[in-house]
């Protein structure tokens, strides 16, 4: 069995030194007038390579873009789609983040690259495989306001936003992706919603052509639905281990899925012993099909200062050459 360390998305747009606070003081400046969307990009793109560096210093096999240019996990996606604005703040689920909430006028349709372009970017400036992620579509329609009235409008906005998401998929596959991750945190919360998700990913699969389709589901419990999950049409499914300890022993009894194990908690500034999660780790290899496992945070690291967000990560590499040494 290979194991793999991968970024789970996000990563920390600022942190302590000055170089690393860029960003923010160039956004802050473009609001005054004294910089420009042209400055605020190129604060974007050097943000970005140092988040690839970073991620590549700290030992991960498959990265991401670090999320560097999303203001928040919803808007960034739906507020590129025509039929959609973008109304005020709410916080995203029980964290001190917020997003701004899409307000939907009209079907909402993809005019133009969501995520394709950061792809681009991120992936010729990196030499380990980079990771694109998407909000899922059931996400994005639980966390928008939608103006239209009459039976279905929520399955009508759901099917919208995968049709949108799917031409995305589509793109980053003939583009060269190898893994590209959807997001769906709202499952776990709405757990009635399994079905809709579960027609959904159909669609996205449908479009994913070589590339591994990672479903990652966080913010929640994961245990009522751990077999169903299994049942979903994606490679690869990311669980978040930090809810509830009785995962363990259902992912350690066997999965048909390639898991992305999320066991060091991406919103917790303490290391977690790295003897007990490669032990861990060791008990769910033994029974975990495929040629591969991942190895990973419970979420984006966004939610950390930047410095602690940069140890969770050398800790992955540190807890798989452990797990390496004792497969020796």
């Amino acid at each position: 069995m290979n194991l793999l360390t991968a970024s789970h998305g996000s990563y920390p747009r600022i942190g302590e030194p000055p170089e690393q606070q860029i960003l923010r003081r160039t956004i802050t400046e473009c609001d005054r007038g004294g910089k420009s969307e042209r400055d605020v990009r190129a604060a974007e793109d050097e943000m970005t390579e140092l988040a690839l560096r970073e991620q590549a210093e700290a030992g991960i096999d498959v990265v991401s873009d670090g999320l560097i240019r999303w203001n928040d996990p919803i808007s960034h996606l739906a507020g590129k789609l025509s039929g959609v604005r973008l109304n005020g703040l709410l916080r995203f689920f029980d964290t001190n983040f917020y997003f701004r909430q899409p307000v939907v006028g009209s079907p909402p349709q993809r005019t133009g690259p969501l995520i394709l372009d950061e792809f681009k970017f991120a992936r010729n400036g990196s030499a380990r495989p980079v990771k694109p992620v998407l909000t899922g579509p059931y996400t994005l329609a639980r966390h928008s306001l939608n103006e239209k009235s009459g039976p279905g409008k929520f399955e009508k906005l759901l099917m919208d936003y995968t049709e949108a998401l799917s031409g995305e998929i589509a793109q980053l596959a003939a583009a060269g992706a190898r893994f590209i991750q959807v997001d769906e945190p709202s499952l776990l919360s709405c757990l009635d919603g399994f079905s809709l998700v579960a027609e959904t990913l159909r669609k996205l699969a449908s479009q994913k052509g070589k590339a591994e389709l990672w479903l990652t589901v966080y913010f929640g419990d994961a245990v009522p639905i751990y077999e169903k999950l299994q049942t979903l049409p994606v490679d690869v499914l990311g669980l978040d281990f930090s809810y509830n300890s009785k995962l363990i022993d259902m992912a350690a009894a066997g999965s048909a899925k390639t898991l992305c194990l999320g066991l060091l908690d991406g919103r917790n500034t303490k290391l977690e012993d790295v003897a007990i999660v490669a032990e861990t780790i060791g008990r769910m290899l033994k029974t975990t099909r495929g040629a591969s496992a991942y190895l990973s945070t419970s979420c984006g690291l966004e939610y950390l200062p930047r410095d602690r967000a940069f140890s969770k990560l050398k800790h992955l590499a540190r807890i798989k050459a452990i797990v390496e040494g004792s497969e020796a």
